[in-house]
């Protein structure tokens, strides 16, 4: 086995821990400190500055999860050719793998959506009129989106344990 592929796995788990601790932290941490009645004066800005601070983080750990799962493939024997052969996809692997792939795609645009749009929208509403409607819409949809990515991911986990391990059915 490759000192470069198992470098590879364990950025890529480094990566994926990273980001997924970072979202169970806001789930169970950040959130509820922020209903606090004694944070309620700094709660918007609160969570402004830590969700601009792990934005960054979380994009990074995108990139490399990207990288290191193309690497991870192809030391697993899966080709670019490979992957445009219908029978790679007919099989037990390549339809794990297709579905990992399509929440990975999913759990990309969600999170575009909400770290670039809807959650700096609601934090803003937030800071300006925190009672308003539409700071609570905004609040809603931001946090209704982070707890889909959350539940997509552990999703994608479990399909990565099943490339890796092999699927129960």
């Amino acid at each position: 086995m490759s000192v470069f592929y198992l470098l590879s796995v364990w950025l890529h788990i480094l990566a994926a821990a990273t980001w997924l601790g970072g979202m169970l932290f806001f789930v169970i941490v950040l959130v509820p400190i922020t209903r606090r009645a004694e944070y309620k004066g700094i709660a918007g800005e609160l969570m402004q500055w830590l969700g601009e601070r792990f934005r960054w983080l979380g994009w990074i750990c995108f990139g490399l999860l990207i990288a290191t799962g193309i690497v991870n493939l192809s030391y697993r024997g899966v080709t670019w050719s490979s992957l445009g052969d219908g029978r790679f996809w007919g099989g037990p692997f390549g339809q794990t793998l297709g579905m990992k792939l399509f929440l990975v795609a999913s759990i990309l645009i969600a999170s575009a959506y909400h770290d670039f749009f809807v959650g700096p929208q609601a934090t803003a509403a937030w800071q300006a009129a925190p009672t308003s409607s539409e700071a609570r819409r905004l609040r809603w949809q931001a946090r209704w989106l982070g707890r889909m990515n959350l539940l997509l991911a552990l999703l994608v986990i479990a399909l990565a344990v099943m490339l890796i391990r092999g699927r129960p059915w």
